[in-house]
């Protein structure tokens, strides 16, 4: 038996506990994030939005937008962070956005890491996003992928408590110790 392509009303129609991504014409549906997935996500945003987005202390020129919702064709997709560089940046006043953004961030939790590593990167593959960061908050764990022509290769793996240079914001150091929940 076949069931009909997911739509947006399905996503509409979710309780507001649950966050609703359409790939593949099929509704995926997950939880909100767990503690650890939302440390790891805030303390991102917290280490890029001032160099990247505002200038301060670093080279600006992104768009860095929390949970953006992505509309290719008939997918939808909620990443954790999306960034546009400011010259294909679209308004940030969209409900919505359908410009493929230049690097995406997926926080890894139990109820999405296989979708977010094998579906999702499909869709960002296929939508050429040069960068995909997928960060494991569990196993303190930061894995880069660049896309080359239509394959992604592992541009870094990054872990514990380490500075670095990541690309594409390889301009400043990313404190990795910072994205985790501190050691009971």
């Amino acid at each position: 038996m076949s069931r009909k392509p997911a739509t947006y009303a399905d996503i509409e129609a979710l309780p507001s506990h649950r966050l609703g991504e359409i790939i593949g014409h099929e509704l995926i549906v997950s939880p909100r994030p767990g503690g650890p997935h939302a440390f790891a996500t805030t303390g991102l945003v917290g280490q890029l939005d001032g160099p990247y987005q505002r200038g301060v202390g670093g080279p600006a020129g992104w768009l860095l937008l929390f949970e953006p919702e992505l509309h290719f064709g008939s997918e939808v997709l909620v990443p954790d962070i999306a960034g546009w560089r400011n010259e294909r940046a679209p308004s940030a006043s969209n409900v919505f956005f359908t410009i493929a953004p230049d690097w995406v961030c997926e926080t890894l939790s139990p109820s999405t890491a296989i979708i977010d590593r094998t579906r999702k990167l499909d869709v960002y593959r296929q939508q050429r996003v040069s960068f995909v960061w997928l960060i494991d908050p569990v196993m303190r764990t930061l894995e880069v992928l660049r896309l080359e022509g239509l394959s992604w290769v592992v541009a870094g793996n990054y872990g514990g408590d380490e500075k670095a240079r990541v690309p594409p914001f390889d301009a400043g150091e990313l404190d990795l110790a910072a994205l985790w929940l501190p050691k009971a």
